[in-house]
């Protein structure tokens, strides 16, 4: 009975006076705050400085002249130059082909023969006609007899020059049969061989001209902002206001730059892209590197030269045009600023900010106004890893 009731009783007293007197004694807890640690964030000191805004394009090289070789009389084809070749060279005036003139000296020569006979014609004529006119003055002929006289000096007149324009055309087709090249070039195609029969007016071959070579280039409509350029509907620039471009290309082995000029814009704008066609302009004889046709190149224009603007990564701009600014209590303010434009990895801002002050990089989700951040400058960072 005692094992049963006593003994467990005694021992549950004696815990609940151990526990009682534990409870007693313990320390009183007191609740404390715990002060959150601010956010390490990179921050970039605001500087301001000149920029000359660049637009980017690319297209490929054309020839700035482009001219058919057409023979302007018909006739056997009996030799062609050696540079009349798809990709030869010639030279302003040079022979590139002849047709055979057998036909054409011959008709040279009986129009030279019909300008003599001619010749002899109106000297007869005049010498009949003014000794009529003698006789008429002493009344020895009638008037009917000088007026004759006159007719036919007038006509043998007018068959002189009809014999001297047929010779001169005989002329001229005669020359006709040597053909030469209008400029200094190289030849895009032809078609013609020795033998063959030449039809006038039919292409033979197809030319361009070295000396000058255009790219088109298209352009956003909202990036003509950037450049400075007279109204489109003026066509060609003046040359004080003709931007300069770089051309550059991977060719043989290795990038190669050409510098030319914006001499025009196409007067329409493509309604589907909205794209711009300038035209760009290089002189053969102001490069050290051919600039050849075809060649796909990229473009980078000059453009505006804007002061006081601000460089920040493009990361650093939030939604409605909003940047995080670190106040000298080193907590976090926003700030809209107006950008300028959008380039590559990096965002222009033109009005927002003060030179000094310091511009949150880091990407924060939740970031609140009057946030407590531990700032480290983006330039100290650079340097650490470089």
């Amino acid at each position: 009975m005692i094992r049963t009731f006593v003994i467990p009783a005694i021992i549950v007293a004696a815990f609940l006076s151990i526990a009682a007197t534990l409870m007693a004694t313990s320390p009183a807890l007191e609740p404390a705050s715990e002060t959150p640690m601010p956010m390490t964030v990179r921050a970039q000191t605001v500087v301001t400085e000149s920029v000359e805004l660049m637009v980017h394009s690319q297209g490929s090289v054309v020839p700035s002249t482009i001219s058919q070789l057409i023979p302007e009389v018909s006739g056997r084809v009996v030799w062609t130059s050696p540079a009349l070749v798809t990709g030869g060279f010639f030279n302003a005036g040079q022979e590139l082909a002849r047709i055979d003139e057998l036909d054409y000296r011959s008709a040279r020569d009986r129009a030279n023969a019909t300008l003599k006979r001619a010749t002899a014609e109106v000297e007869h004529a005049k010498f009949e006609y003014r000794r009529l006119r003698s006789l008429a003055e002493r009344k020895l002929v009638s008037r009917s007899a000088l007026e004759n006289g006159l007719r036919a000096y007038r006509v043998a007149q007018a068959a002189i020059e009809d014999a001297r324009a047929n010779f001169n055309q005989a002329e001229e087709n005669l020359k006709r049969t040597v053909l030469r090249a209008p400029f200094t070039g190289l030849v895009r195609a032809e078609s013609v061989d020795i033998g063959q029969f030449a039809s006038r007016g039919q292409a033979i071959a197809t030319l361009y001209a070295n000396d000058i070579v255009e790219v088109r280039l298209p352009i956003a409509d909202r990036q003509l902002a950037f450049l400075n350029l007279p109204p489109l509907r003026n066509g060609n620039f003046p040359p004080d206001m003709q931007p300069n471009v770089t051309l550059k290309a991977e060719y043989g082995g290795q990038t190669i730059e050409w510098i030319g000029k914006i001499v025009r814009a196409e007067a329409e704008i493509d309604t589907a892209s909205r794209m711009v066609q300038l035209v760009a302009r290089i002189r053969s004889d102001e490069i050290s590197e051919e600039l050849s046709v075809g060649l796909f190149v990229t473009a980078e224009i000059s453009g505006l030269a804007v002061n006081d603007i601000v460089r920040l990564p493009r990361s650093a701009l939030r939604n409605n045009n909003q940047v995080l600014v670190i106040d000298q209590d080193n907590k976090i303010r926003f700030r809209t600023v107006r950008p300028l434009r959008l380039y590559k990895d990096d965002v222009l801002i033109e009005a927002g900010l003060q030179a000094g002050e310091r511009v949150c990089l880091s990407t924060i989700q939740t970031a609140i106004d009057g946030m407590d951040v531990n700032p480290i400058d983006e330039t100290f960072l650079s340097d650490y890893r470089g």
